[in-house]
């Protein structure tokens, strides 16, 4: 069953009186597309930035516990010393 060329002068002005709203469907796709990819970025760049403090956090936390340790052991050479 092959087309026709009647069917398929059908369907092309079928197309062209539907353009403007198949254009205007498919740029309305393309901008929620890129709202999403814009959400998702936005996602994306936040966790890295929670990422980022939690590292500073232990970080901070890790020097902390290495000058402690520090401190210690000079307390405990001073006090052998003596």
């Amino acid at each position: 069953m092959s087309l026709e060329q009647k069917d398929i002068e059908l369907i092309e002005r079928v197309i062209y009186k539907n353009g403007d709203d198949i254009a205007i469907a498919i740029g309305r796709s393309f901008e929620r597309l890129e709202e999403r990819i814009d959400a998702s970025e936005s996602r994306t760049y936040s966790r890295l930035a929670e990422v980022e403090d939690k590292i500073e956090d232990s970080r901070q936390g890790t020097t902390d516990v290495l000058l402690s340790v520090k401190d210690d052991i000079r307390e405990m050479v001073r006090m052998g010393e003596e």
